[in-house]
């Protein structure tokens, strides 16, 4: 009897560790499949548009830096990136470059331009298979014939040209008429590194317009003092974009990047479904 109890006790203790161990083992093998399932699923949502690249064309007086607060929100939702250099020199300059950063891509792509961006973008698109969505940030959407010059009176605009014919705005008047609703400090930054533009470029025509071939999404700034809210209701009517409105100045890249960054998704994921 005494070792039928012994026996008995030994095999109690024996089984309570086996018994932990068991559980152990099943509760890390729960939160393994559990794991690798959250992490599939951040894989898909991060990297699921991966094959759709975005290119970012800015305007005059400023260069691809202008996007520094979108970019950011683009890529962590697993886009590749590309924020073009345009030369200012030419139109059609502008226009090639754009065109090379179509094909380094290498494969489907949305154009957003902000302000002579657009200009920039309803050319270098047409024709191009490749480009599946046109974004215009508070930009000029031409029609075929047209130029700058039909919006925008450079006569008007408080300017200094250079001895090679490039044009800056005044310092003095950049922040009134670009970025009136940003920090002076920052506004300040912009003016001394801003990017002159050729007075060529406000003549060029545009050729044929791609936003009559590929669907297209248009932000109009409310509170611009560069290119009238009028005008930009009126691109945005005229190319039947999808539209939002923000009370902002004519850099809404910079005061309202996660508005502007949205609008660029849902374009992505217009052409995504």
């Amino acid at each position: 009897m005494t070792e039928s109890l012994k026996k008995s006790r030994f095999l109690y203790l024996w089984f309570i560790p086996l018994t932990v161990i068991v559980s152990l083992a099943l509760i890390t093998a729960h939160f393994d499949v559990a794991f690798a399932q959250q992490n599939y699923t951040l894989m898909q949502s991060q990297g699921g548009q991966n094959n759709l690249s975005i290119i970012l064309v800015h305007g005059v007086w400023v260069d691809g830096s202008s996007w520094s607060k979108v970019i950011p929100i683009l890529q962590n939702a697993g886009h590749k990136v590309i924020a073009v250099q345009l030369d200012l020199q030419s139109l059609s300059d502008d226009i090639a470059n754009v065109k090379r950063a179509i094909d380094l891509a290498g494969g489907p792509v949305v154009l957003v331009g902000h302000s002579y961006g657009g200009f920039v973008i309803t050319n270098a698109a047409y024709n191009n298979p490749n480009v599946k969505g046109l974004v215009y940030i508070a930009a000029f959407a031409p029609n075929e014939g047209q130029s700058l010059s039909n919006f925008v009176d450079t006569a008007k605009l408080p300017k200094v040209v250079d001895s090679g014919g490039y044009i800056y705005i005044n310092p003095e008047n950049f922040q009134q008429l670009f970025a009136q609703d940003i920090d002076p400090a920052e506004s300040k930054v912009m003016a001394a590194t801003q990017k002159p533009a050729n007075q060529a470029i406000f003549t060029e025509k545009s050729g044929p317009p791609a936003w009559k071939q590929i669907a297209s999404w248009y932000q109009v700034s409310e509170n611009d003092h560069a290119l009238p809210p009028d005008a930009e209701r009126m691109f945005a009517k005229r190319i039947n974009a999808t539209t939002i409105s923000l009370a902002s100045s004519h850099v809404s890249p910079v005061t309202h990047p996660n508005e502007v960054a949205q609008l660029i998704l849902n374009a992505t994921r217009a052409n995504t479904k």
